[in-house]
């Protein structure tokens, strides 16, 4: 008998000591079933007690894109770069959007799921990259509806403004890529930090908003430029995404593989960083929280 039970062979092995380097990527694709029943579960639950439910997807860029245009358009006249006004916010909102909700969620992943993370046993990164993934329904849904608007002025031109998909289209998966995994990276070492210091956690929101502001959500680059802030602005990551969104669907914005390269190496960098730092603080985070 005690041979036998020497000899077995185990699925899973749990060690509580590992090196800082060993992220369990094999796991992630283990548990890959877990990781879409959460995001099952994210989707279901966040508007299962809401009276519109998924209309909300449509109700709040579409909100956010008449107030833009009324107090940045209309009232401060910034520019729009020749682009219908509310095509050119509503590009702006749907790519920060998705951004920002990854980051926000992902920040809150060890508070929020504590007592999961305390009773059972699974590779701790699914919670985020099922935030990450759950969030791109909500992008979608915002895609197909600036596509709309994209088709409505096409056959309903305002004078003065033109737009045309460009040949950068072909960056659009790439794009999307970055947008993720810059929440997602920003979002594990912001989690990771507030297991500590949770006075953390009521600075994240004011946080992204401050930041869309340094982004050019409302304005263009050429606009911040004409201000003299333009290489502060350049200075984030999502400026140079957000201007290559515009330019692959719209045709307009400062897009070089200068900004685009800068983005992403940014973006891994800061993805690489928070991954190392979540798997560090995921294994004693239960005495903190």
């Amino acid at each position: 008998m005690e041979n036998n039970s020497q000899s077995q062979d185990w699925d899973l092995v749990i060690k509580g000591h590992t090196s800082l380097f060993d992220l369990k990527f094999k796991d992630l694709w283990n548990y890959r079933d877990l990781l879409l029943m959460f995001v099952k579960r994210d989707f279901v639950s966040f508007y299962k007690q809401t009276i519109l439910g998924p209309l909300w997807f449509f109700i709040q860029p579409i909100f956010t894109t008449l107030v833009f245009t009324f107090v940045f358009g209309n009232l401060a006249g910034i520019s729009a770069d020749g682009l219908p006004r509310q095509l050119f916010y509503l590009a702006g909102i749907t790519s920060w959007q998705y951004f920002s909700d990854c980051l926000t969620k992902t920040s809150t992943v060890f508070k929020d799921n504590a007592n999961i993370f305390g009773k059972v046993y699974f590779p701790r990164l699914i919670m985020p990259l099922s935030i990450v993934v759950s969030n791109l329904v909500r992008f979608g849904v915002q895609l197909i509806l600036m596509f709309l608007l994209m088709f409505y002025f096409y056959i309903n031109p305002i004078e003065g403004t033109s737009f045309h998909v460009s040949n950068g289209l072909f960056l659009f998966p790439f794009l999307v890529l970055l947008m993720a995994f810059l929440g997602l990276g920003l979002g594990l070492i912001i989690t990771a930090v507030t297991t500590k210091y949770k006075d953390l956690t009521f600075l994240v929101t004011f946080g992204v908003q401050l930041l869309m502001y340094a982004t050019t959500v409302i304005y263009p680059l050429s606009y911040a430029r004409e201000k003299g802030y333009g290489h502060i602005v350049e200075l984030n990551p999502m400026t140079g995404i957000i201007e290559a969104f515009r330019y692959a669907f719209l045709g307009k914005g400062e897009f070089t593989l200068w900004s685009i390269g800068y983005s992403t190496i940014v973006t891994f960098v800061i993805l690489f960083l928070g991954i190392i730092i979540f798997n560090k603080t995921e294994k004693n985070f239960v005495d903190t929280i």
